[in-house]
């Protein structure tokens, strides 16, 4: 993890702009390097370093001597570098997984390039020689990017937007920047003043596809057909290679554990797999709630069942309610479910960061997306249209649940680990027929469940556990968070502002005290940027007014029986 960002053909002073590069620096707390194009004067790098891998010749942007006129700044992780490697023969300079692009790009163009990377990125590569600029993202958007392009060819790029809003161009303050597009590549050429012009935007890769990597992967073919036995093994296979190839560190390992199904179950095949290579330091895990809340109780048995050194990070309201603005600025939405479960998930970060020195954390992210895990799941009209919201879900994740956690963990100088957004697994996942996907005897996660089933990786309780969101879960069952937050929200905001809602802020009005309190604090960030959230996230086939699982009539029942 790390912070990237790169100016072409800016008309001001570099070390003017260079400041806005200075905006992300918390996502890179081990080095920063600025660096001129030869040959462009008005064309930059800047490079915040979080070294994972390759400590002596990590720094960026990476040049090798095989192709002097390859510039490459990356953020991400690249898990099959070695396995490429091997299949073409590579001769890598460095230990960097993000080497592999140069070579790559080297050996068959942007397009291959991006096709056969399995993990996570978000890159600018710079091509002197050919006079070419490409920006790429991976499929779900794990690693985040945002551009500006000025109608003049001034282009700026960057891993969070705050570090492009207040860029200086000649003909104007820079307005439009918007988030890269994920599993999509531009080509860009770059002409001699250093300007830039787009020339394509492709898509590369869909979740649903099968990945072009697959030809390498450490896991062969898998066995064909859907009868339950060979769709439950290989589920269990290719998550624990999605586990498995997310070991990759030369910094301590950790993982996020709010004792839900798919944080322990990432939790416990971690800690599995790292005893099988005999990593000598005990799993970090770490919860946050409040006192006795449902996630801190359920955490702890997980915890004690796979034997991890379980750290809690007990919440406080007032400390929840003093993080609001520093957080919204972090994430740079206003989206009321993003911020309430960005809260927990920020603190615990903070904690990591000042007690601990675990530095890639792994995560659940993605698995209710990929395996209908939200309790509205359960209304879907037809296991059709619910596969189909699946795949919304999973295309829009880089505007909530990813973004969120990116965010979360970068804000304190960590590395997220997502396994359960692994391109073959996801892949394989949304191949299965709809009907094996939906949720079962009124269970959500009913396939993924079952699958793990027979393993005692877990205890039976928190295997068959119900989905709660993570911003209710760290609450108690008869306050929940969001409720303490609107409580909060209630006296800071006057009725008569929200009746104006609507005139003050046409583009997603808030229709609520609690969501225009968000809005108000990202306008006072971001001001006019609110196109950066298209929508608020909300369940479907439900009549809900409000995010939280908790307002759903099947959550009240479970909860009232």
């Amino acid at each position: 993890m790390c912070g990237i960002w790169a100016l072409f053909g800016s008309d001001e002073c570099l070390s003017v702009q260079c400041l806005s590069a200075m905006k992300i620096a918390h996502r890179g707390p081990d080095a920063f390097r600025f660096e001129n194009v030869n040959g462009f004067t008005n064309c930059c790098f800047g490079f915040h370093r979080l070294a994972v891998v390759d400590q002596l010749y990590g720094m960026q942007p990476i040049r090798v001597k095989k192709f002097p006129y390859l510039w490459l700044c990356y953020n991400g992780e690249i898990y099959n570098f070695k396995q490429l490697q091997k299949q073409f023969g590579f001769d890598y300079q460095t230990l960097v997984d993000g080497e592999v692009i140069l070579h790559l790009y080297n050996r068959g163009g942007i397009e291959q390039t991006a096709s056969m990377l399995d993990g996570v990125f978000a890159f600018i590569l710079l091509d002197t020689a050919n006079r070419k600029v490409f920006l790429a993202r991976d499929t779900y958007g794990v690693r985040p990017l945002f551009k500006v392009l000025t109608d003049d060819g001034f282009l700026g790029v960057c891993s969070e937007a705050k570090g492009l809003i207040n860029l200086k161009h000649s003909t104007s303050l820079c307005s439009k920047v918007e988030p890269f597009l994920p599993g999509h590549y531009e080509v860009l050429d770059l002409k001699p003043s250093g300007k830039v012009a787009s020339v394509e935007l492709v898509k590369f890769h869909s979740c649903k596809d099968e990945p072009l990597h697959v030809a390498c992967d450490t896991v062969e073919a898998l066995p064909s057909g859907f009868d339950l036995e060979t769709v439950k093994s290989n589920i269990r296979l290719l998550f624990e290679n999605a586990v498995r190839k997310r070991l990759m560190a030369h910094r301590r390992i950790g993982c996020l554990l709010s004792g839900g199904l798919d944080s322990s179950l990432v939790a416990a095949v971690l800690l599995k797999l790292m005893k099988e290579i005999n990593i000598n330091y005990p799993l970090q895990t770490f919860a946050i709630g409040m006192e006795n809340s449902p996630d801190l109780l359920a955490a702890r048995k997980v915890a004690a069942h796979i034997g991890s050194e379980h750290h809690e990070v007990i919440l406080n309201t007032e400390e929840g309610i003093q993080a609001i603005e520093e957080v919204i600025f972090s994430l740079e939405t206003y989206d009321i479910t993003t911020i309430r479960a960005s809260i927990g998930m920020y603190l615990v970060s903070k904690y990591i960061r000042k007690k601990t020195d675990s530095v890639v954390i792994f995560s659940g992210e993605g698995s209710d997306e990929l395996t209908q895990g939200y309790i509205y799941f359960h209304k879907a009209p037809s296991p059709e249209e619910a596969a189909e919201e699946s795949e919304r879900l999973l295309k829009e994740l880089y505007l909530f649940d990813v973004l969120r956690a990116d965010r979360t963990t970068a804000a304190h100088g960590l590395e997220l680990r997502v396994p359960f957004l692994d391109h073959r697994f996801t892949s394989y996942y949304l191949s299965l027929p709809a009907e094996l996907r939906i949720p079962k005897n009124g269970i959500e996660k009913y396939l993924l469940r079952l699958s793990f089933e027979d393993s005692n990786l877990l205890p039976k309780e928190i295997l068959w556990r119900p989905k709660e969101a993570f911003s209710d879960g760290i609450a108690s069952v008869k306050k929940s968070w969001f409720s303490i937050l609107q409580d909060y929200i209630d006296q800071q905001v006057d009725d008569l502002l929200l009746e104006k809602a609507a005139e003050k802020y046409p583009f997603n009005p808030p229709k609520t005290k609690e969501s225009y309190y968000y809005r108000q604090i990202f306008e006072k960030h971001y001001s006019g940027r609110s196109s950066w959230l298209p929508h608020y996230w909300m369940p479907r086939w439900v009549k809900a007014t409000d995010p939280s699982a908790r307002t759903l009539k099947h959550y009240k029942s479970a909860t009232q029986e």
